[in-house]
């Protein structure tokens, strides 16, 4: 059921209440590659691969079924090796470019064995670190200390060591998902990391949230594992978290402490597909809302409104219901002035 409730300034608003819920796109580093043509090689690159002369300072040797690392010249600081069958990295792989930038190596055979200890130490300006779809067993480093993107998913993590992440104060971007992490093998890995913004740990095998992350993320993602409660007060540490998702995990009324989700700064947050039998308590500055496919009977305008009136009611724009055990003559009357900036309510 769709319920559509546009208030004098609704129209105003139809534009931007919908949140980018539909399609959830975790992204793939392939949408960071350069889309630059390829022209003639220039003179300082590895034979097999390409070096754009309108691009010199990239070197482009995916889909090569390459099996290890080519010699890679000076002044090359972009390094794209996605797509190839490379197993390890050794220590004087990066020899000559110290100052590289960029080094992407998903859609690898990568293993932990076959990385030397000390294979990415010579990289003093190293900002982007992609190693998604391998075979790693544990998140490698010690890591370059001027680093602000990592992103190792879908491989086959169940660690990471302590300290592995230890002085990376400009990491602000960390993607895990799709591995075998448990809350114990994280707990504190990612302290220190002062900078960091985004973490996404979904598709891992969390049965409790982490302790010890950073309380600079403003987005947290631990949807599809199977987090069964939250701690009291747990994300009240986090001082600017703005979007957060617990979709697909097994939450219900008793692992949800009333003011678990009451924070101040919250913009979006996603429950769905939980075992919830009660809307939980939300502030009144939450903009978009999914619950779709609990056990909820119905709608509490105290969920929403603590207080009614013509300062006092939620900004919730957009609110899914779907998939629960709730019908229209289930909607009390006061939810209408509560949720009076919502734009759509599905049902």
């Amino acid at each position: 059921m769709h319920l559509q409730f546009i208030p004098i300034l609704g129209l105003l608003l139809m534009g931007s209440v919908l949140s980018q819920y539909y399609g959830y796109d975790y992204g793939s580093p392939d949408d960071y590659y350069s889309s630059l043509a390829m022209g003639p090689s220039t003179a300082n690159c590895a034979p097999e691969c390409n070096c754009p002369a309108n691009y010199p300072s990239a070197m482009y040797c995916d889909n090569l079924k390459l099996k290890k690392i080519p010699m890679v010249p000076s002044g090359i600081q972009y390094l794209y090796l996605q797509n190839n069958m490379i197993e390890g990295i050794d220590n004087d792989a990066f020899q000559n470019v110290t100052d590289l930038k960029w080094l992407i190596l998903d859609h690898n055979h990568l293993t932990n064995a076959n990385i030397k200890k000390n294979a990415f130490s010579k990289l003093k300006e190293l900002q982007k670190l992609y190693m998604s779809f391998n075979n790693l067993t544990e998140l490698v480093g010690p890591l370059p200390k001027t680093m602000d993107d990592l992103r190792v998913t879908n491989n086959k993590l169940a660690k990471i060591t302590p300290n592995i992440l230890e002085g990376l104060e400009n990491l602000t971007v960390v993607h895990l998902q799709h591995n075998k992490l448990k809350e114990d093998s994280i707990s504190g890995a990612f302290k220190g990391l002062k900078s960091l913004l985004y973490l996404d740990l979904s598709y891992n095998e969390l049965t409790k949230v982490p302790m010890g992350l950073p309380p600079s993320l403003s987005m947290l993602y631990f949807d599809n594992n199977k987090i069964g409660n939250i701690p009291d007060e747990y994300f009240q540490g986090f001082k600017g978290l703005q979007y957060l998702r617990l979709s697909n995990n097994q939450l219900k009324d008793a692992g949800v402490p009333g003011n678990a989700f009451n924070i101040s700064t919250l913009l979006e947050l996603d429950l769905s597909f939980n075992s919830l039998s009660t809307i939980p308590a939300v502030n009144e500055g939450l903009e978009n809302l999914y619950l779709q496919v609990n056990k909820i009977q119905k709608l509490t305008v105290a969920s929403f409104c603590k207080v009614i009136g013509p300062l006092d009611y939620s900004r919730i724009r957009h609110l899914r219901l779907d998939g629960n055990n709730i019908t229209r003559s289930d909607i009390p009357n006061e939810i209408h002035n509560c949720l009076r900036l919502a734009s759509d309510i599905e049902l």
